[in-house]
């Protein structure tokens, strides 16, 4: 195998398809993607579905289109070894064109530039060669025990008060038993300790006495993720391991069959969990921290990447606010915490709310309008910019702009009573009304504007309070209790619709 250049950073992120991705997922992608580039290194990206009942073609593809929609561009992942794509070991791909399968794999193509990603089920022979390797060395053996005979196993050493470990039955069997065949293979554990040096977590120390020899696959076509993950660390040269913290107990027992198969020791670094408001644990089995559901909601991939960029990492000062090439330039992962990282909902509305008013209308627009064509309103396009330049200030995510933009394409209706200001007097209200519609029609069609609008409506306003003018207008034009200036409103909806609108309103004040 082709070997990369010396020194060269080489990270991976390996999700395994059992489900939709989620934040966490993505937090791993992202800081493996900035250390990769800040590093001028490479980010492999492996889909790791070993898990044969669980793993589906559709949560690959959410990935892909996750890492898309994020703008996170892998380099590598063709499901071959680094420089080599005519691997004897690689037989299924042997002699292939490694051509896109699915459309998130040309979608990834047209962005970046490169097929993937490396499947775990296509590299068969690699595990089975390694697999074979440690049994013939006499580092691995195959088990006969039961799950019956494990069950046993384990209630005698409970009711001993001892933890649950392996017994090495199988290891001392001179011969295979009678009758009986193989259940598992397990890796021989030597009874040591392990010590790594983590990263973001300094030295870690684990007593491997502990473990008991564990499994490592079921058969030597079917391996476990402990072992296919040291194979295809080792296949794929990487260099640093950066993951979740529940991760942390899977490194001495991969340190150990890195070492019994001569391979490299990458480094690691093990990243917070990621904890709810109230510090309990975030489960990437809780419906909201899907990660395309934030797409659903209306969020901005590039205020969705910031915030997640937060998530345990600090930066140097008090800034909050980063593109994607100030996060390369800032991100250090010795400044990633050891303890959770605390989602904020809070924190997540007002960083998009802050992209939300540095963005284009235009681009706005371009996502608004699918959210209202599923509603059936399709509005022209200068009219719905101008509706983004008067909400955009009120909204925290797309989806907002579309709820609080509602009124403008239909007046919702309303009771008369909502137009009253304070204690007025109905006949008052209907008479301020009646007055605002004929100052207004004098207004000529072309100069429907702010500057001459406001200078209208003073003088109706006259002697009398503002909220006696403002709300009942700014009521009869939305038909909310909140919403938006009403010569702002007004300077969108223009003047026919404008005058249809007041005209309702002092029908309904006549009732």
């Amino acid at each position: 195998m082709t070997k990369p250049p010396k020194n060269q950073v080489r990270v991976r992120m390996a999700p395994s398809p059992t489900g939709s991705m989620h934040i966490g997922t993505a937090r791993v992608a992202l800081f493996n993607w900035l250390f990769a580039r800040q590093n001028g290194g490479v980010f492999v990206l492996r889909i790791e579905d070993t898990d044969k009942e669980r793993s589906e073609k559709k949560y690959e593809d959410e990935i892909l289109e996750g890492l898309a929609w994020l703008g996170l561009d892998w380099d590598e992942g063709l499901g071959i070894e680094y420089g080599n794509k005519n691997t004897e070991d690689n037989h299924e791909e042997k002699g292939k064109k490694n051509q896109p399968d699915s459309k998130f794999q040309v979608l990834n193509t047209q962005y970046f530039g490169q097929y993937g990603p490396y499947r775990q089920s296509e590299r068969t022979a690699i595990y089975k060669k390694y697999l074979e390797q440690l049994i013939a060395q006499g580092d691995a053996y195959y088990c006969y025990c039961t799950k019956e005979d494990l069950e046993a196993e384990r209630q005698e050493l409970a009711a001993r008060g001892l933890p649950p470990k392996y017994n090495g039955h199988c290891r001392r069997l001179k011969e295979p038993p009678a009758g009986k065949n193989p259940e598992v293979i397990r890796f021989k554990v030597p009874e040591i300790k392990i010590e790594f040096k983590d990263m973001i977590r300094g030295n870690v120390v684990f007593d491997a006495a502990l473990f008991g020899d564990i499994v490592i696959a079921k058969d030597t076509a079917t391996p476990l993720y402990n072992f296919a993950v040291v194979a295809d660390d080792a296949a794929m040269a990487i260099t640093h391991v950066i993951r979740g913290e529940e991760h942390i107990s899977n490194t001495p027992k991969q340190i150990l069959m890195q070492r019994a198969l001569g391979f490299p020791e990458p480094i690691y670094a093990h990243l917070p969990l990621i904890l709810n408001a109230d510090k309990s644990k975030m489960s990437k089995r809780f419906g909201d921290v899907a990660l395309l559901r934030y797409r659903e909601k209306g969020y901005l991939p590039e205020a969705l990447l910031n915030f997640i960029a937060l998530l345990g990492w600090h930066p140097k000062g008090d800034r909050e606010i980063f593109s994607k090439d100030e996060l390369i330039k800032e991100f250090d992962i010795a400044r990633v915490q050891k303890s959770g990282a605390v989602f904020n909902q809070e924190k997540l509305d007002w960083i998009n709310r802050e992209y939300l008013k540095k963005t284009d209308a235009g681009a706005i627009a371009d996502m608004l309008a699918p959210l209202l064509a599923e509603e059936g309103v399709r509005p022209e396009r200068q009219f719905l910019e101008k509706i983004i330049a008067v909400v955009r200030g009120r909204a925290a995510t797309i989806r907002d702009i579309a709820d609080t933009g509602r009124f403008f394409f239909a007046l919702p209706d309303y009771e008369g009573t909502l137009l009253i200001w304070n204690d007025a007097d109905a006949g008052d209200v209907k008479a301020v009304l009646e007055e605002t519609a004929w100052k207004l029609a004098e207004v000529p069609d072309g100069a429907f504007s702010r500057e001459p609008l406001t200078r209208y409506i003073a003088e109706i306003t006259g002697a009398r309070k503002r909220g006696a003018v403002l709300w009942p207008l700014r009521v009869a034009l939305s038909g909310l209790a909140a919403s938006p200036d009403p010569i702002e409103i007004m300077e969108v909806l223009g003047k026919d619709e404008s005058l249809r609108r007041i005209g309702i309103a002092v029908r309904k004040l006549e009732k």
